[in-house]
């Protein structure tokens, strides 16, 4: 099938779908799956839990209080599970490929299954105005959960996605979905969602991944990651992704927004730290904790917050051990544990507003 979105200008694309900036992602055969799943087999994986995964019970008060606030927001990120977070900021309650089913799989009969529950329910989220969608795995575009979504009061949120993902949308009567090809920008404003917001560029950015929702459309369909300016938090949200140079090519991207005199770098990155073994099988598509560090470098972030795990049992590595590598490779890279924040799902991290560049004395 031809890709409508063919440009053969841009490095990324193909006629009949699209590919990574630095390695080409190549599907996997039959036998190296068996491989895979006869190792784990073999050796007992995945291993059970050592410690149970951390949930709380959300600040409700002030999640709510928050999302009615405006520009008086306090900007802070509530994770929810898995890849879902409620970032707050600019006057907008923004979600990222939100997941609340209780299996990540065509069917709720089947598939991977919730190991830990959502830390908010769709009933008791804000009124969402934005879903930031990073690519079609069913652990990231859940067909449930965007269609309770649609339905919330005073209708859908603007979805903000990759390019290939509108016509699903279109299929199932949404239609608030704006398509981005890499370094693509769209601004948010007061006129499209609610008066008391900021204007807000938000910028799809590259990740080395890849997308399928069949078994005959991989490829076909953009992934990637986002970057939001909002001036009182830049937000950063990583998506699905292995380690590249995407991410130095990112910061240099932003280098003008990002200088010392204009707050730095991004206030809050949400990088992904699970899903990464065995590596030979996943290291092309799925950062490990190590690698997630060196991302966090990459962009030259101030802070991040630990996402892609906890949730569903995807690969070999127990549900638990993320965060046990992440503070290794911390500790190995010095940086202080604080920084790159492992928290319980249903919590919350309350993020400094950015600084603004002070104007110029006459």
């Amino acid at each position: 099938m031809k890709n409508p979105h063919f440009d053969p200008s841009r490095h990324h694309h193909r006629p009949d779908g699209f590919q990574n900036t630095y390695t080409s992602f190549r599907g996997k055969k039959w036998h190296e799956i068996l491989r895979w799943r006869w190792q784990a087999w073999r050796a007992g994986h995945p291993r059970p839990l050592t410690e149970p995964v951390p949930v709380m019970a959300p600040a409700l008060d002030f999640i709510h209080a928050n999302a009615q606030a405006g520009l008086a927001m306090q900007p802070a990120a509530t994770w929810i599970g898995h890849i879902t977070v409620l970032a707050q900021i600019g006057g907008l309650n923004i979600l990222t490929d939100p997941v609340f089913s209780e299996r990540c799989f065509p069917v709720q009969w089947a598939g991977p299954k919730r190991h830990t529950p959502p830390g908010l329910t769709l009933a008791q989220l804000p009124r969402i105005d934005v879903v930031l969608l990073s690519h079609n795995h069913y652990d990231h575009l859940d067909e449930g959960s965007m269609r309770a979504l649609a339905r919330q009061p005073g209708g859908m949120p603007l979805v903000i996605c990759p390019l290939g993902h509108k016509a699903w949308f279109a299929r199932r009567g949404m239609h608030r979905v704006i398509e981005l090809d890499w370094w693509d920008t769209h601004v948010l404003d007061a006129n499209s969602l609610r008066p008391s917001h900021a204007r807000i560029p938000v910028t799809l950015t590259p990740a080395q991944h890849w997308s399928a929702r069949t078994a005959t459309d991989a490829l076909r369909s953009l992934w990637g990651g986002f970057a939001v300016l909002s001036p009182d938090c830049h937000l950063f949200f990583a998506g699905d992704t292995a380690y590249s140079k995407d991410f130095a090519d990112i910061r240099r991207h932003f280098a003008r927004e990002h200088t010392p005199e204009r707050g730095g770098g991004f206030d809050l990155a949400l990088l992904p730290i699970g899903a990464y073994e065995p590596r030979w099988f996943m290291k092309d598509q799925h950062c490990n904790p190590e690698e997630s560090v060196q991302i966090f470098q990459d962009l030259g972030c101030q802070r991040a917050l630990s996402v892609h795990w906890g949730t569903f049992q995807l690969t070999d590595e127990a549900l638990d051990e993320p965060p046990r590598a992440l503070a290794r490779a911390l500790a190995a890279a010095q940086i202080p544990a604080e920084r790159f924040a492992v928290l319980a799902i249903g919590e919350t991290m309350r993020v400094a507003r950015r600084a603004l560049p002070e104007a110029p004395s006459a």
